[in-house]
């Protein structure tokens, strides 16, 4: 019978995983704190999970929805500005420099770019992909393709 693990190694082992995911449904800068609502939202519902339910599926599908009501919420109450801020700097810290891959993925329909993020970037199968989603595993599969068509055709910037 499986035993669920310390949420501490939960945290370990599929964090980096839920951090791409919602870097990629909110961008770069957005997605800490969608980070830390999920575990923040998976800590409390830990104790009741199933111990033979998929960890990482049942964490992308909360990171998927904290970073929705994040979206939502960014959108009802906008930040008005005196002036823009300056351009950033082209020196590349770690993890900085992909304004234009953020900028892409942003453009897709959501439907494809969460394919992606769930299959491409947290590395989940199309069949999780499908229930996360809500639609058969052929559209899953079709909308990643989509998405990863549509990045492969748009111009990131050499640099």
């Amino acid at each position: 019978m499986p035993v669920l693990i310390p949420f501490e190694d939960v945290v370990t082992q599929h964090g980096p995983t839920v951090l791409r995911v919602c870097r990629a449904v909110l961008g770069y800068h957005e997605a800490e704190d969608a980070w830390s609502e999920t575990f923040l939202a998976a800590l409390r519902a830990y104790p009741t999970l199933d111990p033979a339910a998929n960890v990482e599926a049942w964490l992308v599908t909360i990171a998927k929805r904290k970073a929705i009501d994040q979206h939502r919420a960014r959108g009802r109450h906008p930040v008005p500005v005196l002036e823009l801020p300056e351009q950033p700097s082209r020196a590349r810290g770690p993890g900085e420099g992909f304004d234009e891959l953020w900028s892409a993925l942003k453009a897709l329909p959501v439907t494809q770019r969460e394919a992606v993020a769930y299959h491409h970037l947290a590395g989940l199968p199309y069949a999780q992909v499908a229930e996360i989603l809500g639609n058969s595993e052929a559209a899953a599969r079709r909308a990643a393709a989509d998405g990863m068509k549509k990045l492969r055709t748009t111009d990131l910037g050499a640099s």
